[in-house]
Formats: structure tokens, C-alpha cells, sequence
């Protein structure tokens, strides 16, 4: 399994967040049992002028590093463009690093992202060098905006954050991945189950982001490595090629052009 973040190879196709875990030891064991190379990480913890957060900040930095794999800071929290664009560029400053992944929330009520402020503050990012990662609804013409605005990487919502409800409208989806064949793909938000992630897979996503799934399961770690197992049986049953549905019944077992020694003499 590999997946391709802005020219740079991933070995595994599952970004894991960083946020809610019962403890910073079951947090660390649950990313290495995913075994992702992409953990988000919120700047809101990371108050430059306090230090807040540096301590987890650090823990969270080991972590990726044992994994030779990358921090992906995001913009949680902003309401504007303006101040995702901020919070942005103090990142970059923080953890030396480009990517970026860009959340403006629009609502309060179910965290549905601003697409209005979420293009100004794409395109203000792109255009100042980052390689940004936004998180968007399902919402083909934005997809398609993002993606003309030069965001190689598309985030679309399962469902809203942290509600677990899965693949709302698997038929957005499936066209947003036909239109956009190029684009990298990656679902983001309301995934609860590991069959979640492999549905998404299977409609030919190139990963998934995932945080409140695995940190607050019973068993953090085991569920992390249920969603691994997950996305790679998506992956491949993607790669295989899925049988078409069809609208009426077909024996499994034809008799037409069958030789009678095959058929059945009851």
C-alpha cells in the first residue's frame, strides 16, 4: 500500500489524528499499531507565546519520528480565513513544514466547513507556497474548485466530525472520485467503523483521515489495527474490481451451454 501526499510516498494510506485519546501512552500505541506515517495535530495546542502544549507537542513529534513519517498541523478551531491563514503560517514557523491541513468551520451545529472562507484561505495558502490539505463537505464543484486552485489533495467529509455516522452519501463521493481522477483523494471526518474506511476504499479513495474512531473505542490500540486491516481489504478489493450490481437475480450455477455432466439430475 502506498499513497502520495505532494510528491512525497507514504507506505500506508491511513492518517490518524492525535486528539481524545484516554491517555498520551495509549495515544502513541494506537498510532504505531495504524501504522501511519500522517498523525494531525492541532496548533491550538501549541501556543508560542505560552508554550502550551509543547509538552505533548514534543511526545507527538517522537512518536512520527520513530515512524519515519510526517506532522500534519491543521487550522481546527478557525472561523475565518483570515485566521486560518494566521494560525497557518505560524505552523509553518513552528514545525517547519509546508503541508498544511485547512479547516474553516462554517457552523457550530454540526462543524460543517465554510466553503466560502475555505477557498480565500486556499487559495491565499497555495499561492504563498503551502501544500495544503483542506477539509471540505462533499460538495463536487467545491472538490473541483479546491482541486483548479492547485490543492493536489481533497479532504471530503464522510459525515460531520465525530458523529461516527460513516459514508452519508456514498453517491457524492463516487462522483467527486469520477471528476476528479487526478486529484488525491482522502475521506476526513465521520468515519466510525473500520467497514467505514474499506467502503471508502472501495469507491477508490487514496486514504483516510480518522481520529475519534480509534480514540474513543474500548481498545484504542486493537481498533487501530482493525482500520489498518480495513483499508488494505478496501484497497484491494478496489484493485481486484468489484462485480456490478444488478437488478435481478442470477443463478450462480447457469445450466444454459452448461455440459449435462455439470448439471444437476434433480
Amino acid at each position: 500500500m502506498s499513497l502520495t501526499i505532494y510528491d512525497t510516498s507514504l507506505t500506508s494510506r491511513l492518517l490518524i489524528g492525535s486528539a481524545l485519546y484516554p491517555s498520551p501512552e495509549i495515544m502513541k500505541k494506537a498510532i504505531l499499531a495504524s501504522g501511519s506515517q500522517v498523525v494531525t495535530l492541532s496548533l491550538k495546542r501549541q501556543n508560542p507565546a505560552e508554550q502550551a502544549g509543547a509538552k505533548i507537542w514534543q511526545y507527538i513529534q517522537d512518536v512520527v519520528t520513530s515512524q519515519q513519517g510526517y506532522l500534519l498541523p491543521n487550522t481546527a478551531g478557525c472561523k475565518s480565513a483570515k485566521e486560518a491563514v494566521t494560525l497557518a503560517k505560524m505552523s509553518r514557523e513552528i514545525f517547519n513544514t509546508e503541508w498544511i491541513k485547512l479547516e474553516v468551520i462554517g457552523d457550530d451545529y454540526n462543524l460543517q466547513p465554510d466553503p466560502i472562507e475555505l477557498l480565500s484561505a486556499a487559495k491565499q495558502l497555495v499561492d504563498d507556497g503551502f501544500k495544503v490539505l483542506p477539509y471540505c463537505t462533499d460538495d463536487l464543484v467545491l472538490c473541483q474548485r479546491l482541486y483548479d486552485l492547485g490543492c493536489q489533495v481533497i479532504m471530503p467529509w464522510a459525515s460531520p466530525i465525530g458523529t461516527g455516522k460513516g459514508l452519508m452519501n456514498p453517491y457524492n463521493l463516487e462522483t467527486i472520485r469520477l471528476r476528479l481522477p487526478d486529484a488525491t483523494l482522502i475521506l476526513d471526518a465521520g468515519i466510525g467503523k473500520p467497514s467505514d474506511a474499506c467502503q471508502a476504499m472501495e469507491i477508490g479513495y487514496d486514504g483516510v483521515l480518522l481520529n475519534s474512531a480509534v480514540a474513543l473505542a474500548d481498545n484504542p490500540v486493537a481498533m487501530a489495527q482493525a482500520f489498518a486491516l480495513a483499508l488494505q481489504a478496501g484497497e484491494q478489493a478496489y484493485v481486484a474490481g468489484i462485480m456490478p450490481e444488478r437488478q435481478t437475480a442470477h443463478p450462480s450455477t447457469p445450466t444454459l451451454d452448461t455440459p449435462f455432466w455439470h448439471q444437476s439430475m434433480s
